[in-house]
């Protein structure tokens, strides 16, 4: 089975997040490799799982104007500069009818105040509109503040719901079609 993990991050508590979900997914029959989303290809049919994700920003996916205002916000450089979770998605090519694609979807997000909308529900969204299966409801991981750290446990859960996707996917490709 081939596996990508693509996120966003500003300040590195995404990519903690997708680190974890990778980890969790490894496993011999498993190849996995994770990438910031400018790096990200927009080719995916030869994949069989794919699982991207991003901060939510403004009850959304990031926009260009939301990223700039967390680069001046932030005390520090922002991981990613270039595109986000949305532009990557609005480029990818269609899924083809006969790939069997799989995405999930996940998103960072600060505990307190609580903060409506979800990066990782918009991403699916979208990702479902292009053509691909999305095998898992989108998932929220916790930050503390702005710029973390994230919250006590959540590499652990992510990388427990990591290893429950690939396990998801291995026991769909092993069923009739």
């Amino acid at each position: 089975m081939r596996a990508l993990v693509i996120y966003e991050s500003m300040y590195g508590n995404t990519q903690a997040v997708a680190e974890a979900i990778a980890t969790g997914m490894a496993d011999p029959d498993v190849e996995v490799t994770t990438c910031e989303v400018s790096q990200a290809p927009t080719a995916l049919d030869e994949l069989d799982l794919v699982v991207a994700g991003g901060p939510t920003h403004a009850f959304s996916m990031s926009r260009a104007s939301t990223r700039e205002d967390a680069a001046t916000k932030g005390h520090g450089p922002m991981i990613s500069q270039d595109i986000g979770l949305r532009e990557w998605i609005d480029a990818l090519e269609p899924a083809s009818p006969t790939a069997r694609v799989a995405v999930a979807t996940f998103d960072t997000r600060v505990r307190h105040p609580r903060v409506p909308g979800s990066a990782a529900r918009a991403a699916r969204k979208h990702l479902r509109q292009h053509g691909f299966r999305a095998v898992d409801p989108a998932t929220t991981f916790w930050v503390d503040g702005m710029e973390g750290p994230l919250l006590d446990g959540e590499e652990d859960r992510a990388q427990r719901w990591g290893a429950g996707l690939a396990a998801e996917i291995r026991t769909h490709e092993a069923s009739p079609r």
